[in-house]
């Protein structure tokens, strides 16, 4: 029996839409300091499964636990415990990276003088000082990246979902942007990921893969390149579909 401490569980969630089954009977756990890949096609239920993990709707039925919240009515409680991170950054354009960071500070709840403190520490880690008066719009996608990364853990959330946070930037910038995500996960932070990068997820604790509305695959990758006999996590993405298209 695993003894890691669950930072979500996830017990036969099912959404609905009409007659549509988004996500049909998912289970799974989700561990403290894990970085757990959330794989799939456009299509196959991830978005849908990850706003109902983030408060951000209501499952039809099943239990959903996340950072020891219940998903059916303490998703104000949820929110406050997690960062989240999208493909479009979420950063303000015309305001400056330290305008920026003050602002979702601010909307954390952190204080004053914790929102100063916490600024010019972040500004030195990522190499930024020169830049904090830099507007958002002028800065390099890679840098956008880092920093809204770096912002959606500002508060020290006990998890962060990345949706598809590396899309667009070349392959150096996103081997830099992997660092910043094991740096997270040692300090304790869940960091629950999607990419559609399948060499993203040989970088990952475990993988699950959904393939419409459901899991059909949930191990390491090492255990699932076993199992499927696959060389890299791309050979096992492509058994799986067309698996399904049998």
């Amino acid at each position: 029996m695993d003894q890691r401490e669950k930072i979500i569980s996830v017990k036969n969630l099912v959404k609905k839409f009409g007659d549509f089954e988004a996500n049909k009977n998912l289970s799974f756990d989700v561990f403290k300091g894990e970085i757990f890949g959330f794989l799939g096609a456009n299509g196959a239920g991830k978005t849908t499964a990850i706003k109902i993990l983030c408060g951000l709707s209501s499952p039809t039925s099943g239990e959903i636990s996340v950072a020891g919240f219940d998903a059916y009515h303490e998703t104000e409680k949820i929110k406050k415990n997690i960062g989240y991170m999208s493909q479009k950054f979420s950063l303000y354009s015309d305001l400056t990276v330290k305008e920026n960071i003050r602002f979702y500070g601010g909307i954390y709840g952190l204080s004053r003088d914790t929102i100063k403190r916490k600024t010019k520490d972040l500004l030195e880690k990522l190499n930024f000082s020169e830049h904090a008066g830099s507007l958002i719009s002028s800065i390099p996608l890679g840098w956008k990246q880092k920093l809204a990364f770096s912002i959606a853990v500002f508060h020290e959330p006990k998890i962060v979902f990345l949706d598809e946070p590396t899309g667009g930037v070349d392959p150096i910038t996103r081997r830099q942007f992997w660092d910043l995500i094991y740096e997270t996960a040692h300090t304790g932070i869940t960091v629950f990921v999607t990419t559609h990068y399948m060499d993203e997820a040989e970088y990952c604790n475990r993988v699950c893969i959904m393939v419409d509305g459901r899991i059909d695959a949930l191990d390491t990758p090492e255990n699932l390149k076993k199992q499927f006999g696959a060389d890299n996590m791309d050979e096992v993405f492509v058994r799986l579909a067309r698996a399904e298209k049998k």
